[in-house]
């Protein structure tokens, strides 16, 4: 989770779009259920730490000029994803709807496409802190 300084410094966090960021945050979580990174179903009963968790992902990163609290620079994303893509500008699994110069900025400023993340659909944090076979050998 975002320490309390860097929190402080993010627009929509703190500031003038903070209201219209978690506006538009309870939207999305109600009507989106697919990863915009992955394309993967996104299990909203999972909370964070859990790495398949819902989140709200920046299309354009804010630091690369997006809006903060736009709802179009906004999808909902898994946890995980999320954490993976960082600040880099990839295409939206969902094209549909993006207009023209989002889609040039997107075209313009991107480097390469994110590998597929990891399968953690059996991810389970309590197994977590579960010894490992090779330590259960050596009681």
């Amino acid at each position: 989770m975002a320490s309390e300084a860097n929190k402080r410094n993010r627009p929509d966090q703190n500031g003038k779009h903070e209201v219209a960021f978690k506006r538009n945050k309870k939207k999305i979580l109600a009507s989106e259920n697919i990863c915009g990174i992955c394309g993967q179903i996104v299990d909203k009963r999972l909370k964070y730490p859990h790495p398949l968790s819902p989140c709200i992902d920046h299309i354009i990163p804010i630091d690369r000029g997006g809006h903060p609290s736009d709802i179009e620079n906004l999808q909902l994303a898994h946890w995980k994803c999320n954490r993976d893509k960082a600040n880099k500008l990839i295409y939206p699994k969902k094209e549909a709807g993006i207009d023209a110069q989002r889609k040039d900025a997107l075209v313009n400023n991107t480097n390469r496409q994110l590998p597929l993340t990891m399968d953690w659909s059996n991810y389970h944090q309590e197994e977590k802190n579960a010894p490992t076979d090779a330590e259960e050998k050596t009681d």
